[in-house]
């Protein structure tokens, strides 16, 4: 029942964003660019551009916003303000801790239940963000484990990595719908519905390979954020902490898969762990975890 709720909460969210953007788009290059002198309702070029930068940008903004809200709806959690437990304790004095070094607004506190030992960080910017942990990765490592887990994602949060994801997919989105808008437009002049049809396998096929850079600048991110931890906690506990969680993970997935027949975790990309392998880790989220630990037992 979970499953469907996320899933109507998905569509209806971006249905909504569709119309929002839409209406901003074209009061954006019908009414507020002529008042500022810029007229792009004869450019068609032009035009095509700024929806491409409305929908891009705008689609990668709305959902950086909207993070927060869609991961405490997709998944059953608490928030910890009052921790109460020894772990409880460890993950939310570490958060505490770690923000107030960095000067930034203490994140707000969260635990899902998950038997697969994961985190994540998400939020729109440094002072409005949330960092969450699974029951599976709380019971199962120890406390200088968990405090690197927590001080890695903690680590995204100071380090901007979700506003600085969030412009590279905006670019991409940009030119994904502008390149296909007008290698399409010549086909739709001719013949609209076959124009269409190419520009929407277009936009699949550009959406594909922008995903490349996309993955490529979050496997950097990961790095920077173990690196983080490193120095807050010792290089040693996150190394641990990898190796903790590739094999939990392995076991538990592996168990679920065959005994319930479950999909891939539709929130991975968020968290600290991924799995991939060949030609599929140009679209991993995550380096692989041997060399996430030969990167940090190389630390100087």
């Amino acid at each position: 029942m979970r499953g469907f709720k996320g899933i109507f909460l998905l569509i209806i969210t971006n249905v909504l964003i569709f119309f929002t953007l839409a209406i901003t788009g074209t009061i954006l290059i019908e009414v507020v660019l002529p008042n500022f002198g810029i007229d792009l309702r004869g450019a068609v070029a032009a035009q095509d551009f700024a929806w491409a930068m409305v929908f891009g940008f705008g689609g990668a903004f709305i959902s950086l916003f909207m993070s927060k809200f869609l991961a405490k709806r997709g998944m059953r959690m608490q928030q910890i303000t009052t921790p109460s437990t020894p772990k409880e304790k460890v993950v939310y004095n570490t958060v505490a801790e770690l923000a107030q070094r960095e000067g930034i607004k203490m994140p707000e506190v969260w635990v899902y239940w998950d038997d697969v030992p994961n985190a994540f960080a998400t939020g729109p910017t440094r002072n409005n963000a949330m960092v969450a942990v699974s029951s599976g990765l709380a019971m199962n490592l120890t406390d200088d484990e968990l405090k690197a887990v927590v001080a890695h994602e903690v680590g995204h949060v100071s380090n901007g990595d979700m506003m600085a994801t969030t412009l590279l997919q905006g670019l991409m989105n940009t030119f994904v719908y502008f390149l296909a808008r007008m290698i399409s437009r010549p086909l739709m002049e001719r013949n609209y519905w076959l124009g269409f049809a190419v520009y929407m396998a277009l936009q699949f096929m550009l959406s594909i390979l922008a995903m490349i850079p996309i993955c490529w600048f979050s496997r950097r991110r990961e790095f920077r954020a173990d690196a983080f931890a490193a120095d807050a906690v010792g290089a040693a506990s996150m190394a641990s902490a990898l190796q903790k969680i590739e094999a939990l993970s392995q076991r538990t997935l592996a168990t679920e898969h065959r005994e319930e027949g479950m999909s891939e975790d539709a929130l991975a990309t968020m968290k600290i762990h991924g799995q991939s392998s060949g030609f599929a880790h140009l679209f991993s989220t995550h380096p692989p975890t041997e060399a996430r630990i030969a990167a940090l037992k190389n630390r100087k």
